[in-house]
């Protein structure tokens, strides 16, 4: 009888392209009305950015995840605060790009009784003007990227070559995209939250919105919408609905973006899209259960207990 265990199984790396955000997180009774001042219950002072609050997300369920982007000067003392988060949640840094004498993305956030957020982000405009590390580089043991469209101007052309190679390219769009944007087609699976959904195709249904553009890309199309679920096309272009998990919402910050991991890494590991939506909503549906931001993303146990 032998007793030497099998190899563990190396977890797929997935390739996260994004900012870094330094969040100053606030609980309040209430957003303050314009020219009024109010008192928070809490404070916090965490990071975020929807690509690395989704590679926390993607390391807690049991991934791992590599961040690439822009970020401020070295030296400045955001930059080390995100570091040593990213550190201390086991985040890949080797590829993030530091831009000197620019600032790290800050925002304000302030979380009410229901759990909705409001958000003041201040990104420096010459961080857009970052160049990423090569495309062999990078895609070296990329299992998936997962990107944003706010970020296409300096990562559609690898998004591009990577799907020329089979690899997988998520898509969080959570801001209106232009009919003729390159993530289009750069990508195989574009994920939108129903309000950018609705800008981009100029359609105030999200299921006419998702046909819509499912002319122009071959792409699975998704439209999160919070407790309403998410709806999507089937390969047959069917609508489909994926219902969200009912639970006690007291936080929605960084939700859609651990959505957004979970689902990336359920798609590397071969999940079948209703299973990989399903298990993306109880990932999003635990992390709004407590306070934190992507910080309170669930462990792969929790959801899998969810899952049932």
């Amino acid at each position: 009888m032998s007793f030497h265990a099998a190899a563990p199984k190396i977890p797929p790396r997935i390739l996260c392209i994004g900012m870094p955000v330094r969040d100053l997180t606030f609980r309040v009774s209430g957003v303050p009305a314009r020219g009024s001042k109010e008192n928070a219950s809490h404070f916090d002072e965490i990071c975020g950015g929807n690509a690395l609050n989704a590679a926390i997300g993607i390391v807690r369920l049991g991934g791992r995840a590599t961040i690439c982007g822009p970020m401020g000067d070295a030296r400045e003392a955001s930059s080390r605060f995100i570091f040593e988060k990213l550190a201390h949640e086991g985040i890949e840094t080797q590829h993030i790009v530091h831009m000197p004498g620019l600032v790290t993305p800050i925002s304000s956030v302030m979380v009410d009784p229901s759990g909705e957020r409001t958000i003041v982000t201040f990104r420096d405009p010459e961080l857009w003007k970052v160049r990423l590390p090569g495309t062999e580089t990078l895609l070296e043991d990329c299992a998936a990227i997962l990107t944003e469209s706010r970020c296409a101007g300096f990562c559609t052309d690898l998004c591009a070559e990577a799907r020329r190679r089979g690899i997988p390219v998520v898509v969080d769009v959570d801001r209106a995209m232009s009919l003729r944007e390159g993530l289009l087609t750069a990508s195989s699976h574009l994920v939108f939250s129903s309000e950018p959904l609705q800008e981009t195709a100029d359609v105030t249904d999200d299921g006419q919105a998702l046909k819509k553009i499912a002319k122009l890309t071959p792409s699975f199309l998704a439209g999160t919408r919070g407790p309403k679920g998410t709806i999507w096309l089937d390969e047959q272009g069917h609508l489909q609905e994926t219902p969200a998990f009912p639970v006690h919402t007291v936080d929605t910050l960084g939700a859609g973006d651990v959505f957004h991991g979970a689902f990336a890494l359920a798609i590397t590991e071969g999940r079948e899209l209703r299973q990989a939506l399903r298990f993306a909503s109880a990932a999003a549906a635990l992390k709004c259960t407590r306070f934190g931001g992507a910080f309170a993303a669930p462990q792969r146990a929790e959801v899998e207990r969810l899952l049932g």
